[in-house]
């Protein structure tokens, strides 16, 4: 008796600090579980999951929006998702000091906790706020943005439209579903 404890515990250290993974046919052959044949199966399952996540999730913070259509805090590598997606992008230069900014965000947030359009995502891009970026900086240099509270949308990775007025909720829910 002694001896079959002592070859447990000599196998379950050997597991823990050796990372042995080979297993043992100590068992009667019926009870016996074949741990390559688990680890195939577990590792099928985390590829799944990971090509699901990675089609269907953003890094950034959801500021708004709905399961389909979300509303983020701008990073460049959602952006390039999203283009490399071929959604269609409203991007909404912000600007944290903006008294215009700031309540205008209360129609967008509520225009995308209406909208239900898969296809369709947006970013808020710091704008000339301290918090804004190099690539921000670059991407307002690039659709001419000299105001903030300016919107772009871009379909197809090209620009759609530009408007630097004010929007409020329903002028949301007007503009994006023209696109």
């Amino acid at each position: 008796m002694k001896i079959s404890y002592m070859l447990v515990l000599l196998t379950v250290f050997s597991i823990f600090v050796f990372g042995c993974v080979q297993t043992t046919e100590v068992m009667e052959k019926d009870n016996s579980i074949k741990k390559d044949e688990v680890m195939i199966e577990e590792s099928e399952v985390i590829e799944e999951q990971d090509a699901m996540m990675e089609k269907s999730s953003y890094a950034g913070k959801v500021l708004a929006g709905t399961e389909s259509t979300k509303y983020l805090d701008f990073n460049k590598a959602d952006y390039d998702k999203a283009l490399k997606e071929k959604k269609k992008i409203l991007l909404y230069f912000y600007a944290n000091w903006c008294p215009i900014c700031k309540k205008e965000q209360l129609d967008t947030f509520a225009a995308f906790n209406e909208i239900n359009d898969p296809d369709l995502i947006g970013f808020r891009v710091n704008y000339r706020d301290g918090d804004d970026d190099e690539f921000e900086k670059a991407l307002a240099q690039e659709f001419g943005v000299s105001y903030q509270h300016t919107k772009v949308i871009l379909k197809d990775g090209q620009r759609a439209g530009k408007w630097p007025d004010s929007w409020d909720k329903e002028r949301y829910l007007g503009e994006l579903k023209k696109i």
